[in-house]
């Protein structure tokens, strides 16, 4: 009986001892975010609907600013897109016989413009990342919205994509299309059915009565706790290991070491 009982200890041991090494297999296995994911961490991508007008933004993305001229927007209900295509520095405009198919359609972006990114794509046995955008017609002040769309190819250098780091992705993505949190923060302040009761239920305080709560801020050298008790749980984590993103809607805080390294 004392054998059988050693034996059974001894089996469910080894039982216990294979669940977890398969477990520290399984996470040291674990897939690391891939390229295209750590971009739409960076630049929440806008979502697309339709409601009685037609074309709709069902959810706000990014705000990014054209700074650059040569991007071709086309109709919501065109389905050919003349992309534009970045290379070693220059944004080069889309080819002239596409451009003719669409003429009736399109009209140029002009620098300064305000966009969402809809769709990031990222292609690595040809080197290319593709940014799909629609107007950010409530930016722009545009009304009614038309909501254009486009797209630019980043094309980098043979092989390029396999080693290329995040940052020098965006770095070349910054030279088109510039990530402006100011807009981001009037759209979200310019909701409807905000403001006018506010007022009315404050009693006769005034605007800067109302607003004299100090803002949220955070320094360089904050670990992710205090991080999010200033500012909240973020839209989204990227875990790099020892560098971790945290992406809120306007804002995209770096930690290096669990310490707030860098914030854009």
């Amino acid at each position: 009986m004392r054998h059988t009982l050693m034996m059974a200890s001894q089996v469910f041991t080894a039982i216990v001892a294979g669940i977890v090494l398969c477990g520290v297999a399984l996470g040291q296995n674990a897939a690391a975010p891939s390229l295209e994911e750590q971009l739409e961490a960076q630049y929440k991508l806008a979502k697309l609907g339709s409601d009685a007008g037609g074309t709709s933004i069902v959810e706000q993305g990014t705000v990014l600013t054209i700074q650059k001229g040569g991007i071709l927007g086309v109709t919501p209900a065109t389905v050919a897109i003349c992309p534009a295509k970045f290379q070693d520095g220059t944004l080069h405009s889309p080819n002239a016989l596409c451009v003719a198919m669409i003429k009736n359609n399109s009209r140029s972006f002009q620098v300064g413009e305000k966009v969402y990114a809809t769709k990031i794509e990222v292609k690595p046995k040809n080197d290319r990342v593709a940014l799909r955008i629609v107007e950010c017609d409530s930016c722009n002040g545009t009304n009614p919205p038309t909501y254009y769309k486009s797209e630019v190819v980043f094309q980098f250098p043979k092989g390029h994509l396999k080693t290329a780091s995040v940052p020098e992705v965006e770095d070349a993505i910054g030279q088109v299309f510039a990530i402006d949190n100011g807009s981001a923060q009037q759209n979200a302040a310019a909701q409807p059915g905000q403001g006018g009761d506010q007022q009315a239920q404050g009693g006769g305080q005034t605007t800067d009565q109302q607003t004299a709560a100090p803002p949220k801020t955070i320094e360089l050298g904050m670990t992710p706790a205090q991080v999010e008790a200033a500012l909240g749980q973020p839209d989204k984590k990227v875990d790099l290991g020892a560098k971790k993103i945290y992406v809120y809607k306007d804002l995209k805080v770096t930690f290096a070491d669990g310490k707030v390294s860098d914030v854009q």
